[in-house]
């Protein structure tokens, strides 16, 4: 049988995949402002390894970058909907020590917006010859499932919210136990956590575990709280940082728990948007953390650099991002050593 590894986000990186705004998405009313942010998570990525950009734009992307920073870029001609990378890109694996794409499927959330574009990307990268020539390509478009609905420890650990992957917009009629099954062979793991508790509200995706709590280290979930009684996120995040507390590393001691602010409220066109911490990106030396010009953004910085005591943590303004309801981990893919 071959020996699958799912590796976590902080396996030494060759790069981040993904995909630039432009006139042909949601992002058009704010195209400028969101550029803007884009530019600056990007030029933070390129400082310390490659960037994939997926466009139908492609030319004159490169205008943007230095010099120094155009050597470690790389530029993939491709139609998209959207640009939420972290969700349409396919997720990096080794099977028998070999890098491998597995392509899912993406339907958009269940069928929300339109996806035909974006579920065909990664198929499209393999034809341009983006991946190494050693990438393997495994095709499991049959099931539907997002790089942020899922968190792996690199040790055979998966954690997961059972209202994104057990939602009937998903992979219906299976039943959790098939799901389960799938997931425990396909990525090659030992057990699944489940959190059956806590979303946000605004959030499009049936509750990413992304939003809501992430692996630091094999022995470390930060994950957001909320103390205000008033909140109406309360009794849900509550009742998740229960279970939080109840769950077991393989060696069967307790997590060390990371508590994130729950971000200030963010509403836009007046409805509430899903601001959160949990949705960093760890890159090479560095974690790239989401703020929101809030007081609370530098609470959260202290609260990471906890877990992450080797690493810059880099507050970016995701403001323009969460305006169409995600963030910083949601429109990034990062590829281990290997892949580029």
């Amino acid at each position: 049988m071959a020996r699958v590894v799912f590796p976590a986000e902080w396996h030494s990186q060759s790069g981040v995949q993904i995909a630039f705004p432009h006139s042909e998405t949601d992002w058009f009313p704010i195209l400028d402002e969101v550029k803007a942010c884009y530019l600056a998570f990007s030029k933070e990525i390129l400082k310390r390894e490659k960037l994939l950009i997926v466009s139908p734009e492609s030319e004159g992307l490169e205008q943007f970058f230095t010099a120094e920073e155009r050597r470690n870029l790389i530029v993939a001609k491709a139609k998209t909907n959207d640009t939420w990378a972290r969700d349409h890109g396919g997720l990096p694996v080794f099977i028998d020590g070999l890098p491998t794409v597995l392509d899912f499927g993406f339907n958009a959330w269940g069928l929300k917006f339109a996806a035909n574009h974006d579920n065909l990307i990664t198929q499209e990268l393999f034809r341009l010859g983006v991946f190494r020539p050693e990438v393997q390509y495994r095709n499991h478009l049959n099931f539907v499932l997002e790089g942020g609905s899922v968190e792996s420890d690199g040790k055979g650990t998966l954690l997961t919210t059972s209202r994104c992957l057990l939602a009937p917009n998903r992979n219906q009629p299976m039943q959790r136990r098939e799901i389960e099954r799938f997931l425990l062979k396909t990525f090659g793991l030992k057990r699944i956590l489940w959190l059956n508790h806590g979303y946000l509200a605004g959030d499009d995706t049936d509750n990413h575990v992304d939003t809501l709590a992430r692996f630091c280290d094999e022995r470390t979930i930060a994950y957001v709280q909320c103390t205000d009684k008033n909140d109406t996120h309360f009794a849900e995040l509550q009742a998740m940082e229960k279970e939080l507390q109840a769950f077991l590393t393989e060696e069967g001691k307790p997590y060390k728990l990371i508590a994130l602010p729950m971000a200030d409220e963010v509403v836009f066109e007046g409805s509430r948007l899903p601001a959160t911490y949990a949705n960093f990106l760890i890159v090479n030396g560095a974690v790239l953390l989401p703020f929101y010009a809030s007081a609370k953004d530098e609470m959260a910085r202290g609260q990471l650099q906890k877990a992450f005591l080797d690493r810059e943590i880099i507050g970016i303004d995701c403001r323009p991002l969460i305006k169409q309801h995600g963030s910083l981990h949601c429109v990034t893919m990062q590829l281990p050593d290997g892949f580029l």
